[in-house]
This record gives structure tokens, C-alpha cells and sequence, in this order.
């Protein structure tokens, strides 16, 4: 059995994203599912990633692309209106990661309807990898 099929091999946390409470080069993988468009600094969040990697470990982030939905920032409290891509690559790049790749998750879309009911939201699904 692989180690990431074991549910008590698997450490799940709650945590600041720009201040890991995490071992240096301590962890295989890190994935973060829509967790940028609400981090302060997000490359700072991407630099904590990489900092509790291991040499070899892989990262996966899945986020939002750029939208003009402005409800989303004032209802679901996003810091960010989802991200480029070129620049969510340029981050990685320059956070040290190898083999980065950022392209579109096919026919997948971030739903939501605005509180007073007259606006909704489709916004484009991104997963960006890396290897430390």
C-alpha cells in the first residue's frame, strides 16, 4: 500500500499559510486547494510550501483565474480575484520550483451565487505543480 492511502499516514491541519508551523524539508507533498485567493501574500504562502518540501517533493495548488466578479472578494472574503496564470508560473519559477507547470483544469469552473440573488459567478479552475 502507497503511505498517501493510509488514512493515519496523512497529517491534515488548519493553519496560517505564510507561517507553516511545519518542519523544514519535512513533508513529500503539499496541496493547496483554493487557498491563495484568500492568503494576505500569497507568494510568501508559496515560499512556506517550498520551505517544508523535501528535496524531490511535489507541489499542488488549484486556484481561481483572474475574474472581475466583485461579489465573490465582498461575500466569500477572497483577498484576490483569482490569479494569471503567467504570473501565479512567474511565482514559482522564481520561488525555485522545477518542472513548473500551470494550465487549466478542463471543463472544471468555481460556481457561486451572490447573496441578493442577481448575480453569479463561473470562474475558471488553474492547477499549478512543482518540484522542489
Amino acid at each position: 500500500r502507497h503511505k498517501f492511502c493510509d488514512p493515519d499516514a496523512v497529517d491534515a491541519r488548519l493553519i496560517e499559510q505564510e507561517r507553516l508551523p511545519i518542519e523544514e524539508r519535512s513533508v513529500d507533498g503539499v496541496f493547496a486547494n483554493m487557498v491563495l485567493h484568500h492568503a494576505e501574500f500569497p507568494y510568501q504562502a508559496i515560499l512556506e510550501m517550498k520551505r517544508i518540501l523535501k528535496p524531490g517533493g511535489r507541489m499542488v495548488i488549484t486556484d481561481l483565474d483572474k475574474h472581475e466578479f466583485q461579489f465573490l472578494k465582498e461575500e466569500h472574503h477572497d483577498r484576490w480575484m483569482g490569479f494569471y496564470r503567467s504570473e501565479v508560473r512567474h511565482w514559482l519559477q522564481t520561488a525555485g520550483f522545477s518542472n513548473v507547470i500551470v494550465n487549466s483544469i478542463p471543463g472544471e469552473q468555481c460556481c457561486a451565487d451572490s447573496s441578493c440573488g442577481t448575480t453569479s459567478a463561473a470562474v475558471g479552475i488553474f492547477m499549478a505543480t512543482g518540484t522542489v
